[in-house]
């Protein structure tokens, strides 16, 4: 019985989804989005956890979408036109998860994140990168444009150096993508599953409603123009401090206890 393309472990409140598919660089094929969609719809409404890992198995994090997928939809009437437009459209819905996720999500990330790869890192509310990772959005390089990673990759990094990314093909490295703000950590390789468990249990002891909150507050007020944003987050304030275990948050801090969360 072959392994399951996606895996989920769970230790404490923390979950950690691996993408299993090393002999295509956990390549994201139709399953690999499929598996990950219902993985994302799972933790949507999982109360217990309150960070998530996404990392990959084998030698790369993810090289992109699974060319030879994409080479064999070109057989159909119209050259693959249908089946192009539904893959881009299930993998941008995938893609769009990751924020909505009431959970912040960590990429563990090492060897290459490629193309549709390197847009699942950009996707991710933070990153976390062994030392010697490479990221690029590459596709120019065969003839194919990296327009759809272009939309996270460009919301991450500076206009100018997402463009000569995407023009060139060229990678970047760990350190320089932690310069540009598409990672925030870059850590030795053998450290690399510790450090995103630390970091992943750091953001899993604060309150969740006030995560919960917080993020998505994070990425309403990021659209809107300035006098908007502070109106909107204004009233995320006071959401936010009529919940009881703020209450207890703040009386605890006052009291130097630690607070008694329900």
């Amino acid at each position: 019985m072959a392994d399951p393309i996606l895996t989920r472990h769970d230790a404490g409140d923390v979950a950690t989804l691996a993408l299993n598919a090393p002999d295509r660089l956990n390549a994201l094929s139709d399953a690999m989005l499929a598996a990950l969609r219902e993985a994302f719809a799972a933790l949507e409404t999982d109360g217990r956890i309150k960070a998530v890992v996404l990392k990959g198995i084998g030698k790369a994090f993810c090289a992109g979408h699974d060319l030879r997928e994409m080479q064999a939809a070109r057989q159909a009437p119209d050259g693959g036109a249908a089946a192009f437009a539904d893959l881009f459209a299930r993998c941008a819905q995938v893609m769009q998860a990751i924020p909505r996720l009431p959970q912040p999500v960590i990429a563990q990330v090492h060897g290459i994140a490629t193309a549709a790869g390197c847009q699942l890192v950009a996707s991710c509310d933070m990153a976390v990168a062994a030392e010697g990772t490479r990221f690029g959005v590459n596709g120019v390089n065969i003839g194919l444009f990296c327009s759809t990673p272009m939309v996270a990759l460009s919301r991450n990094i500076p206009r100018k150096q997402a463009f000569e990314m995407l023009t060139t093909g060229e990678f970047i490295d760990a350190a320089r993508a932690q310069a540009l703000g598409l990672v925030n950590r870059v850590v030795p390789a053998d450290r690399l599953e510790a450090e995103t468990q630390a970091l992943a249990a750091t953001v899993a002891a604060k309150l969740g409603a006030a995560v919960r909150i917080g993020k998505r507050a994070f990425y309403d007020q990021i659209q809107m123009p300035l006098d908007q944003a502070y109106d909107h987050t204004g009233q995320v304030m006071v959401e936010n401090m009529l919940l009881r275990d703020t209450n207890e948050g703040i009386c605890a801090f006052l009291d130097k206890r630690k607070p008694d969360w329900a």
